[in-house]
């Protein structure tokens, strides 16, 4: 499994020493070959796992410590710099590993192109996925700047790419004429909103695969500035990890986290609320025991 990956260290806190065992096993894709306003989304996985050790490993929302999973950072992918499409050749074939060792796979970015190539690789094995999208923009754009393969683009060529797929668009504010009347044809399209329509949603897919791609500028700049195209209006650091807590008992096989760009934020929040994320999405997607919330009141 670690073909053309680099060392590990630094990893996320409680990372195990290897992936025997792991289930979920998070992977740094740092990319940012085709961002359109501010690059540094490559130093995103970095980031991530550099202030993971300042919170906590016990979850008050779930009850649970990442003490009582088996998960593994792989560390970051080798990516050819300045080449999307290389690298997304080489995500796509990290993707297919991951799943075929019978791993959650969770791809930290990193721009959002990134996850065409996980996407590429979760529908030749389910075929009938459904895509999860929270971000402030629609990304269905035909292209950007003559490049089809775009950050702006990356849910138009999945669509194109994987016909059996539905996509599922939340939060979404920013995006031309053009891309919200596409989204109103081809996708289920949930402007502004996430956790109220996530509720419905998530009550209808039953047991059918999904797949969770999380832009962090879903939420509002005035709680994640680190990102490469803010978007005012969005969600609150709150309203995100309730999203997150809707979508237990859904049927994820796997995610990823883009677009934390950490020389915008000097003071980590953005990173800080991704690295928190991760802890609430592992948590959440793996096996292990769980406590049972204590009945409170007077007796």
């Amino acid at each position: 499994m670690s073909k053309g990956w680099e060392a590990r260290r630094p990893a996320f806190m409680a990372s195990r020493e290897t992936a025997d065992g792991a289930y979920a096993v998070l992977i740094g894709a740092p990319m940012d070959w085709t961002v359109s306003f501010r690059p540094g989304s490559r130093f995103g996985p970095a980031a991530i796992r550099a202030v993971s050790d300042g919170i906590e490993e016990y979850s008050v929302y779930q009850e649970r410590s990442l003490e009582e999973i088996a998960f593994y950072d792989g560390g970051d992918l080798v990516l050819p710099f300045g080449n999307a499409k290389a690298s997304l050749e080489i995500i796509d074939a990290a993707a297919t590993d991951l799943w075929a060792a019978g791993h959650f796979p969770f791809f930290l970015g990193g721009e959002h192109l990134i996850t065409l190539g996980v996407l590429r690789a979760a529908t030749r094995r389910y075929p009938e996925l459904a895509v999860l999208h929270l971000d402030a923009h629609a990304d269905l754009r035909p292209g950007y700047m003559g490049e089809p393969e775009s950050h702006a683009s990356v849910m138009r060529r999945a669509l194109e790419e994987c016909p059996g797929l539905t996509l599922y668009q939340f939060g979404i504010r920013s995006g031309t004429a053009e891309e919200f009347a596409l989204a109103r044809e081809k996708t289920r399209l949930y402007p502004f909103e996430v956790v109220e329509p996530l509720y419905g949603v998530c009550a209808e897919l039953g047991k059918r695969p999904v797949y969770l791609t999380l832009d962090i500028d879903v939420v509002d700049p005035a709680f994640a500035p680190g990102t490469g195209t803010p978007e005012p209006g969005g969600i609150t650091s709150r309203e995100l990890l309730d999203a997150l807590h809707v979508l237990k008992g859904v049927n994820l096989v796997g995610c990823d986290l883009v677009e934390v760009s950490p020389p915008y934020d000097q003071s980590s929040r953005t990173a800080v609320l991704a690295a928190e994320a991760v802890r609430e999405i592992l948590l959440q997607v793996s096996p292990g025991p769980s406590k049972k919330k204590k009945a409170t009141g007077a007796a």
